[in-house]
C-alpha cells in the first residue's frame, strides 16, 4: 500500500505540476526577446506592485519571453506561457544553478557540465528535461525505473551527487522523517546541494499525521477514505479527514512541516550552511509573496 500510494508522485508529470512537457520531450532552444522586450531591474520589489502591474520575464527553463499581470506568479499558478512552468519550477532550476556557482541565464544558454552529477525525486519535467541536457542529472521515481526510496537508499549512488532536488515530495515520506533526511545527505559529496520545497507552516512544530505507522492501508467508508493502522506494539488506529496532494487516492499528506523544525531536522541530518532560500529573482519571473512554503538550500 505504500508503494501504491507514494508511488503516484509520476502524477507530477500531468496537468500544472508536470508543466508542458513530455518526459522525454527535449528542451526548448530559448530564441531571443522581440525588440523593445526588457524585464524589470532586479532590485524591484514585486511583492510592492499593484494588481494588475505587467512584469516581463524570460522563463529559465524554456526561453520563452513573457509578460504576465504581477498577480500571476504564484507558487502553484502555472506563469509561463511556453512549458506552464510556476514560480516553484522555475525556482528549483534556478537554485540548482545558483549554488553550483553558473551564471543566471535560461539553462539551455549555460554551458553542458556533464561532469556534474545530480538527481531528482519524482521532479516535475518542466525542469527534470533540461536539468537532464545540462547536467548529469537522473530523475528518479519511488514506483519506476529509475527507483529510488529515499526512505531506503542503496549503496551505489552514495557520496555521489552534486545536487539533489525534491520538491514537495518529503511530505509524502513515511516517518520517521529523519531517516529520509540523513539518507539525503549521505547521498551528496562534501558541500554538495540538497534544493527542496515543502508545504510549511510557521508554527513552532512539524505536524506529524501519523507518527505511530507501521502496518497500515487505505480504505473507503461511506465515501470518503480512511487510514487503518496497526502501530508496532499491536494498538489499532483509524484517521479520517486524511489530506492528498491531486485529490483522494493520489498522493497521502504524512505531515505539515513548521518551518522551524524542518531546519532543524536538516542540521540534525548533518547538513551545514541551511538556509531559507525566499530571494527573488525578477529576470526569471521567480516571487515569494508569503513567507511559508518557500524553497530551503542545504549543504552537505
Amino acid at each position: 500500500m505504500v508503494r501504491s500510494l507514494l508511488g503516484r508522485l509520476a502524477r507530477r508529470l500531468a496537468g500544472p505540476r508536470g508543466g508542458a512537457f513530455a518526459a522525454d520531450t527535449a528542451p526548448a532552444v530559448p530564441r531571443a526577446p522581440d525588440a523593445g522586450f526588457a524585464v524589470l531591474p532586479e532590485t524591484t520589489d514585486l511583492t510592492a506592485l499593484p494588481r494588475g502591474t505587467p512584469v516581463p520575464f524570460v522563463c529559465n527553463l524554456c526561453g520563452l519571453a513573457n509578460t504576465v499581470p504581477v498577480e500571476a506568479l504564484s507558487r502553484e499558478v502555472p506563469s509561463c506561457a511556453g512549458c506552464g512552468s510556476t514560480v516553484r519550477f522555475r525556482a528549483m532550476a534556478h537554485l540548482v544553478v545558483r549554488e553550483l556557482g553558473l551564471p543566471d541565464a535560461p539553462l539551455a544558454a549555460l554551458p553542458r557540465r556533464k561532469d556534474t552529477v545530480g538527481l531528482g525525486l519524482s521532479d516535475a519535467a518542466a525542469y527534470a528535461v533540461p536539468l537532464a541536457d545540462r547536467f548529469d542529472y537522473t530523475n528518479t521515481w519511488y514506483h519506476a525505473e529509475p527507483r529510488l526510496d529515499i526512505a531506503a537508499i542503496p549503496a551505489a549512488p552514495i557520496g555521489t551527487l552534486d545536487f539533489l532536488v525534491a520538491s514537495d515530495v518529503f511530505e509524502h515520506v513515511m516517518p520517521p522523517i529523519g531517516v529520509a533526511f540523513r539518507n539525503a545527505h549521505a547521498l551528496l559529496k562534501p558541500g554538495g546541494v540538497l534544493v527542496l520545497t515543502v508545504p510549511f507552516s510557521l508554527d513552532a512544530e512539524t505536524v506529524e499525521h501519523f507518527p505511530d505507522l507501521h502496518d497500515w492501508r487505505i480504505e473507503v467508508e461511506e465515501g470518503r477514505h480512511v487510514l487503518l493502522n496497526r502501530t508496532r506494539d499491536g494498538r489499532s488506529q483509524r484517521f479520517a479527514d486524511l489530506v492528498f496532494h491531486g485529490g483522494p487516492g493520489s498522493t497521502l499528506e504524512m505531515r505539515l512541516f513548521s518551518r522551524d523544525a524542518l531546519l532543524r531536522e536538516l542540521a540534525a541530518a548533518g547538513f551545514r550552511e541551511v538556509r531559507v532560500a525566499a530571494e527573488p529573482c525578477v529576470a526569471h519571473g521567480i516571487v515569494w509573496p508569503e513567507p511559508w512554503s518557500v524553497p530551503i538550500v542545504a549543504r552537505a
